[in-house]
């Protein structure tokens, strides 16, 4: 979607590139991304992005404009710019699968690279995990609220620019969404598209009925009428009159739309009116500033709504929208590394994640281990790359990202369902992991 993806970086990366060109520190380094603590009232996060990540490293280089650019900024010599002309991605990557539900400090995806290459995708690596992550977090809380409702990414006009909207489609589909309106998210992924009318096209007739009946009449196999533009139930009214002249035409309404008032007192008034209509089968969407709070809230008022349309405040993750991760380097040359920094202290090395369960299927602790250990569990991070090239049969379909995903928040403990988090969920520090970090502790001194 963005045509230029190598300068998609900070400048720092570019200077430290060239001083470690200079003095040719190109052994291999090892870097994790992770998350340090939970957004607000968020008891887990849901892996997302990794599919783009790849991409992006596989096909990782400078055009020659770029490289054209570069050597007009005065930032660069001469032969750094050459050895930048010259650069793709030829490392290793090991990561958790798309969909998969994660805490934080654990590394949910590792770069093993020359340290130029591991360090100049740093930015980019970051930007496309956190988004996706941060959306499909999000998404799955609606999921769990909504059950068995229909739910549809409505957010792209509200999101962060095209990229963002896009992504934001793909992420929420990820989690457990039925679809999106973004078109460009379906011709992009295969996401099924969902679509209804908006109010100009109401307001462009001067009789509310006749612009339900040329809509129908325009679009016979997706009659889903927006009725509140006027005044909700009387728009439920006119449906009801109008299903027997559709009906003769062989047209058959799917469904109305509520998007504005006190949606659940008018969805049962509409389901009143619908049903005394004979009208049984037509189903009730709803949109307009929806999110898990307020799925919540409409299960609670046994609202009969069969499905949502849910825009700004998933895809901006509004009351959540950025979460504390990190891409960090553990290892160089061989040698354990690890960040001291007050309140930002790192675990050094190449780490594991070990996942157990009960007997019931359901998760019950975690354990951040050193890579080459053995623990209890299924181990998460999986080789997804190996010199550059994605590994061939680990690429997954996003329609079975989605199914796998759904399996993941069933094995979810019912207290980390709720929306507010009632309690953490137990991550272990290995002891072999805490002994390393001491050895690395005590070289520093």
């Amino acid at each position: 979607m963005i045509a230029s993806d190598a300068l998609l970086t900070d400048l720092y990366q570019l200077t430290m590139l060239q001083g470690y060109y200079r003095h040719a520190m190109t052994e291999t380094a090892v870097f994790e991304f992770f998350v340090r603590k939970l957004p607000k009232n968020r008891s887990f996060l849901v892996a997302a992005g990794l599919e783009q990540v790849l991409d992006f490293l596989e096909n990782l280089r400078f055009s020659e404009a770029e490289i054209d650019w570069l050597s007009t900024t005065g930032h660069f010599k001469s032969d750094f710019i050459d050895y930048l002309a010259g650069l793709t991605f030829t490392g290793d990557v090991d990561a958790m699968p798309e969909g998969t539900v994660f805490f934080p400090n654990e590394p949910i995806l590792r770069i093993i690279a020359p340290f130029p290459e591991a360090q100049l995708v740093e930015s980019r690596v970051i930007n496309l995990l956190h988004f996706q992550t941060l959306i499909a977090s999000k998404a799955a809380r609606s999921v769990l609220m909504a059950g068995d409702k229909l739910l549809v990414d409505f957010g792209f006009r509200r999101a962060h620019g095209a990229e963002a909207g896009v992504l934001a489609a793909r992420a929420s589909y990820l989690a457990g969404f039925s679809g999106t309106a973004t078109v460009c998210a379906g011709r992009e992924f295969g996401i099924p598209l969902y679509g209804t009318m908006a109010h100009s096209f109401v307001q462009a007739h001067d009789d509310e009925s006749e612009a339900f009946l040329r809509f129908a009449e325009a679009n016979p196999d997706n009659v889903v009428l927006l009725i509140d533009t006027y005044d909700t139930e009387a728009g439920a009214q006119k449906v009801v009159a109008l299903a027997p002249k559709l009906q003769a035409a062989g047209i058959r309404i799917k469904g109305v739309r509520l998007d504005s008032g006190d949606l659940a007192e008018h969805a049962h008034n509409v389901r009143r009116i619908l049903d005394d209509g004979g009208l049984r089968k037509v189903t009730i969407f709803a949109s307009g500033g929806i999110d898990e709070y307020q799925l919540e809230a409409f299960r609670s008022r046994q609202a009969p709504i069969d499905g949502y349309g849910i825009g700004t405040y998933l895809d901006t993750s509004a009351d959540a929208p950025y979460m504390d991760c990190a891409y960090k380097l553990q290892e160089y040359a061989g040698v354990p590394r690890r960040k001291r920094s007050e309140g930002k202290a790192t675990w050094p090395g190449r780490k594991q994640v070990y996942r157990r369960f009960d007997l019931d299927g359901i998760m019950i602790g975690d354990t951040i281990a050193v890579d080459d250990e053995i623990c209890d569990g299924k181990p998460l991070l999986q080789a997804v790359m190996q010199n550059g090239r994605q590994i061939t049969g680990m690429q997954r379909p996003l329609e079975r990202i989605r199914l796998e995903t759904q399996d993941q928040l069933h094995t979810l403990p019912g207290k980390l369902k709720l929306l507010t988090r009632e309690e953490n969920y137990p991550v272990v520090i290995s002891d072999a992991l805490k002994h390393l970090a001491q050895r690395v502790d005590e070289g520093y001194s």
